[in-house]
């Protein structure tokens, strides 16, 4: 019967670190051999431009992993509330603009259509019905003809 081989665990530990430790120089080697990435190599290599300006990149990239790692919540709240704002502003705008095209449509058919026993519910009616492309305030014109 034959003997089965032990390994020590610590022989086989301290063998892969004296090995790893010889290979220093080959470790660092391949770490300085790491390509660039495309926009280094773009910007400051091909078009040339200062290494100051190099220098202040990293240094504003690396200030801002810091501050999203640090301050995820006020980020993410700050997101939602710019998205909300973002949602609703196409509203508000349209809401605005009917208001000022109702406004404008209300002081045309003061001014030209001398209306008399019209009150202002239906001014604002044939405002309204002119701004969203109604002709109306054309009929009237033409039943005082």
């Amino acid at each position: 019967m034959g003997k089965k081989e032990s390994t020590n665990p610590k022989e086989f530990r301290n063998q892969n670190y004296e090995s790893k430790r010889m290979n220093t120089y080959k470790n660092s080697k391949e770490q300085k051999d790491k390509d660039l990435p495309w926009w280094v190599e773009l910007l400051f290599v091909q078009i040339g431009l200062p290494d100051k300006l190099l220098i202040k990149i990293l240094k504003a990239k690396k200030t801002s992993k810091e501050f999203i790692k640090n301050d995820k919540k006020l980020l993410i709240t700050f997101l939602i509330v710019i998205s909300t704002l973002a949602y609703f502003y196409p509203l508000t705008r349209h809401a605005k603009n009917k208001l000022d095209c109702e406004a404008t449509a209300k002081n045309y058919i003061v001014k030209n259509k001398n209306l008399i026993g019209i009150n202002n519910r239906e001014i604002k009616m044939l405002s309204t019905n002119f701004c969203y492309g109604g002709e109306e305030i054309y009929e009237i014109e033409n039943l005082k003809n």
